[in-house]
């Protein structure tokens, strides 16, 4: 299981839908970036503009970890927020709705 849990992650601001969707765009930006940085990489070797390895170039924190562990701990240090709507919005936008109908 990966810490932190899912409460410390919504806060009671999200639902879990909501936070597996982020957490699943952050990871592929994640897997993107690590790709990014692995072409970079192979262009250098290829052209013989160093002697390092592959792994040497490419961020530790990109090239050990699960995309979606790295995801998880960034939207919990708050590296990506999740913007949009929270539970507590909808909940508050409904009762002026049907106030709004009723006149």
């Amino acid at each position: 299981m990966i810490s932190p849990s899912i409460t410390d992650l919504t806060k009671n601001e999200f639902n879990r839908y909501t936070l597996a969707i982020a957490t699943a765009k952050c990871a592929r930006m994640i897997t993107d970036e690590y790709v990014r940085q692995r072409e970079i990489a192979e262009h250098r070797i290829a052209n013989k503009e160093t002697d390092k390895s592959i792994a040497s170039m490419i961020s530790r924190e990109y090239r050990d970890e699960k995309a979606v562990k790295v995801a998880v701990h960034k939207l919990y240090k708050k590296d990506f927020v999740i913007v949009g709507y929270t539970d507590n919005d909808v909940e508050a936008e409904e009762p002026a709705a049907e106030a709004e109908e009723e006149n």
